[in-house]
């Protein structure tokens, strides 16, 4: 892992997202920017000071050295945005598999620069969008690649949260720190931070592609300097018209992440809140409530839950779900095997390019005065 030392909160997340299924072993880290933060991270994990690095350079030059079977494998990046770019493409370069948190890059040209990296490298790359992971989520995708609501036509989709509804970055608040900084952040705040989660799950969810915008791009509290606030109308490659939302701003919202379909012969609604279940809406009877574990969803459902009906799996589950799949796949090729296609079901480079090119995108419908501008990448 490089990052995710003491006082971060997404490496934590991931520890126990590649933990869940047994998988992956901890093997080494550099774990923060500062040496001593990384060496003292490193040892509470429970990793030989030898293996945790002071530097992602230090660790990937020394495990490269390392004999085939005592090296690393897959590489976890889970640093701020400004240095998720360098360390993937020298892991890349050197040989390893990488998972890496999002939003892909700093910016849209360093997103294409790595696409460049992992096709000459031949290795396996993973970008964490966590909903995709999620088993209704995967159900609502397999539902709509069957016809089952017809052509869709309407999608609405919004990531509404409150936690930076004050100027916390004035606080020493390491989160909105960061988050809230262009120059760790890259040019969007709330729209790179959870707009690109939107995003990714209403192209992902429909199998559509966005391909014109109009967004309205808001700071509302004072002295901030990147959005916390924002919308886009969404034009699709099909036809499809969409709403897009999200905001930090939201006082008193958690994650409540959600989305709907419509099509010509009914729709779909997911929320985050209830993760296990999934609507499925008719014209002529009424609505349906599936349910994650249940025997009559897809394959795709059933490969990514692990439950009984009725016992909820959530958040960490649905992060899992993206690295087990990646392990299944990276142990696919050790073996001289093909992945199946549930278990290639993992967002990779290109879902991160397009996500860059939201970010930017939307950020410069947001000065235009022009209504539609064309997504471009």
């Amino acid at each position: 892992m490089i990052g995710g030392g003491q006082g971060a909160f997404i490496g934590a997340v991931h520890r126990i997202a590649a933990r869940i299924d047994g998988e992956y072993e901890l093997v080494c880290g550099a774990f923060s920017s500062n040496p001593e933060k990384s060496q003292a991270s490193g040892l509470l994990l429970g990793l030989p000071a030898s293996r945790s690095y002071s530097s992602y350079q230090e660790l990937i030059e020394k495990e490269k050295q390392l004999p085939e079977d005592e090296r690393v494998q897959v590489i976890s990046i889970v640093t701020p945005n400004h240095v998720h770019f360098a360390p993937t493409k020298m892991a890349l370069e050197n040989g390893f598999h990488v998972v890496l948190d999002k939003p892909m890059t700093f910016s849209l040209d360093e997103a294409k620069e790595l696409d460049k990296v992992v096709k000459a490298s031949g290795k396996l790359f993973c970008l964490t969008h966590t909903y995709t992971g999620y088993p209704m989520v995967k159900e609502a995708k397999q539902l709509i690649k069957a016809g089952k609501i017809g052509t869709v036509r309407k999608v609405y989709v919004e990531y509404p949260q409150g936690w930076l509804s004050s100027f916390l970055e004035g606080e020493d608040n390491k989160q909105a720190s960061w988050r809230t900084d262009p120059g760790k952040s890259g040019i969007a705040g709330a729209m790179g931070d959870i707009g690109t989660h939107a995003f990714n799950l209403a192209e992902y969810v429909t199998g559509l592609q966005v391909t014109k915008i109009c967004a309205d791009i808001n700071i509302v509290v004072e002295g901030r300097k990147l959005d916390d606030d924002g919308a886009a109308l969404l034009k699709f490659n099909n036809g499809a018209s969409g709403v897009l939302t999200a905001t930090q701003i939201a006082a008193g919202e958690e994650n409540n992440l959600k989305i709907r379909v419509y099509g010509e012969k009914g729709g779909l609604e997911w929320h985050q809140s209830d993760a296990n279940s999934l609507t499925v809406m008719y014209t002529d009877k009424p609505a349906e409530t599936w349910r994650a574990g249940a025997g009559y969803t897809s394959s795709f459902a059933q490969h990514n839950t692990r439950t009984p009906p009725g016992h909820p799996e959530g958040y960490l589950e649905a992060f899992a779900n993206l690295y087990r799949n990646f392990a299944l796949t990276v142990k696919a090729g050790l073996e001289g095997k093909e992945a199946t296609p549930e278990e290639l079901d993992f967002p990779g480079i290109e879902e991160g390019i397009r996500g860059m090119a939201f970010i930017e995108n939307v950020i410069a419908s947001g000065k235009s005065d022009v209504k539609w501008t064309d997504f471009t990448i």
